[in-house]
């Protein structure tokens, strides 16, 4: 078995670790230290809770240590980029604590909040810049940061990144690093856009894909109530009554109705807070650290906190709208079920969203059972829930006996969409010289956005 120790870091990181009780390296933070430690560039793919943010900053840190040198002023030797607020602190509180014992400078800028204290941050320089997209550019344009000096870039969460309309600020923002850095790439998953940009960053990288032991969808008790949509929040006041959900994440689609939960919930004397685009950083911290601390039992939240929010004792999820896309789906019940732990997915079905329900079973090839529970009386079941046998060859692979008479279909191969999605096979290129890096474009199920546009800033 690998140790942490066995991984030749600088004494400083080995210490900090050891003072934090970590001793294995997950299988990513062991597949990709050593060639970012040589200074290769990374292709990474893996979930968030798999401890990658370690995974890249242990080797950055090890070589800070190493070259101890003084930034310029206004420049920045390493530069992550995050698509949200909430990850981007994340990952600066991440360098800070594994690097709490070397003389090093690490600053954290985003929007929503002013730009004064963070301009005044990078004067003096900075070893490393962790940063959203957005306030980068507005920071870069202003004259506060170059990136001329830089010497590791790396874009975290990269599908993220895609999906809130971040991508071209991601390719102004490398028109404008230096050609000899090194590189690292990390993404769950890899749409083609995503593929097209690791070519275009990466010099023959090291690929590194990591699914966890057990899949999130896996580790995770998934139900489905049925209920009127007048209803739902009667439903979850009743169901929070169980003191054993002892932290929760509450998901809406929409920051108002995100607002309005919060409030029955608070009403009905369950200590709440809500955190969605139209809060204030100061207030988005500020109920991010009360849950953390265990002062909040429930966090009402947008998709905004269904990636990169690292909380290990969330001990349920709920939906309490579906959501639209099912990939937000297994990114929602991924905030349980985290550092091997199980968890509790519960999803408020209204009438409306039986064929809603029945793409996202497709999508994790998984039938989720329905919940039956005392003291509430259930909608009837969805229309277009499981009623439709063309359904059976996308993948998922219906209990449903066949109606008399009906001949059987036949048998599809099982899909585990969740797995491909994680671990994508990326073709190696015939031809080096017309795909740098020797990947080939690869496709996934394509995204229905159902008239939403993603858009950038703002989230």
């Amino acid at each position: 078995m690998t140790l942490f120790t066995d991984l030749r870091l600088a004494e400083p990181l080995t210490r900090a670790l050891a003072a934090d009780g970590y001793e294995t390296p997950t299988p990513i933070q062991l597949q990709a230290i050593p060639p970012l430690l040589e200074g290769r560039d990374l292709l990474g793919i893996a979930q968030t809770g798999t401890g990658k943010t370690a995974a890249f900053a242990l080797p950055i840190l090890h070589r800070l240590a190493a070259e101890r040198r003084r930034p310029a002023p206004r420049t920045c030797r390493v530069l992550v980029l995050a698509p949200t607020r909430e990850l981007a602190l994340q990952i600066a509180e991440s360098f800070g604590r594994y690097g709490r014992f070397l003389p090093l400078r690490v600053t954290c800028v985003f929007g929503g909040v002013g730009e004064r204290p963070q301009i005044r941050a990078l004067q003096p320089g900075v070893d490393i810049l962790v940063a959203t997209p957005g306030r980068l550019l507005d920071l870069i344009g202003q004259g506060a940061v170059a990136l001329s000096n830089l010497e590791t870039f790396v874009l975290d969460e990269a599908d993220r990144m895609l999906d809130m309309g971040f991508i071209h600020d991601v390719r102004r923002i490398v028109r404008l690093l230096p050609a000899a850095r090194q590189t690292a790439l990390l993404s769950a998953t890899m749409p083609a856009d995503i593929a097209s940009l690791a070519r275009d960053l990466l010099h023959t990288p090291v690929k590194v894909a990591v699914t966890p032991p057990a899949t999130t969808v896996e580790r995770v008790t998934q139900q489905v109530m049925f209920v009127d949509t007048a209803k739902k929040r009667e439903l979850l006041i009743h169901l929070l009554g169980d003191q054993n959900i002892r932290r929760a994440l509450v998901f809406t689609r929409t920051k108002s109705n995100a607002n309005k939960v919060c409030e029955a919930l608070e009403r009905a004397g369950i200590s709440a807070s809500a955190i969605h685009g139209n809060k204030s950083q100061g207030a988005r911290q500020t109920a991010l650290s009360l849950f953390k601390g265990g002062k909040l039992r429930v966090l009402v939240a947008t998709d905004i906190a269904a990636r990169g929010i690292d909380i290990d004792d969330v001990t349920h999820v709920f939906n309490f709208d579906l959501p639209n896309e099912p990939e937000s789906y297994v990114h929602r019940i991924g905030r349980t079920a985290r550092a091997g732990r199980h968890g509790v997915a519960w999803s408020l079905v209204t009438p409306d969203q039986g064929e809603l329900l029945t793409d996202t079973e497709i999508y994790i090839n998984k039938e989720i059972p329905k919940m039956d529970y005392n003291d509430f009386v259930p909608s009837e079941r969805p229309p277009g829930w499981r009623d439709a046998g063309e359904r059976r060859d996308q993948g998922l692979q219906l209990a449903n006996a066949p109606a008399p008479g009906e001949e059987a279909p036949p048998a599809a191969a099982p899909v585990n969409r969740i797995a491909a999605a994680v671990n994508p096979e990326i073709p190696a290129a015939a031809d080096p010289s017309k795909f740098p890096g020797g990947l080939v474009p690869t496709k996934l199920p394509p995204r229905r956005m159902f008239g939403r546009i993603p858009t950038g800033r703002g989230r």
